[in-house]
């Protein structure tokens, strides 16, 4: 199942709400990190919902695409 419109619209302007790479936006996070995030297991709830979906694209090599979201549709 593909995510809908206004789940990427908001993940395209999520940051990260802490840790080391806090106030980062979730798509700009270290692919390493998210990996690791993966392995480790995701938070649960709408942040690793949206984690999930960032390591799949960042797997995929798709990270532009939300890039490209969140430079079309500003905030």
């Amino acid at each position: 199942m593909l995510p809908d419109k206004d789940f990427l619209l908001k993940l395209a302007h999520t940051k990260m709400p802490y840790g080391k790479y806090k106030d980062r936006f979730l798509i700009d996070l270290p692919e390493h990190y998210v990996v690791w995030y993966h392995r480790k297991g995701f938070p649960k709830g709408q942040l690793g919902n949206m984690l999930t979906t960032v390591y799949e694209l960042k797997v995929n090599g798709l990270e532009g695409l939300v890039r490209n979201i969140r430079d079309k549709y500003p905030k």
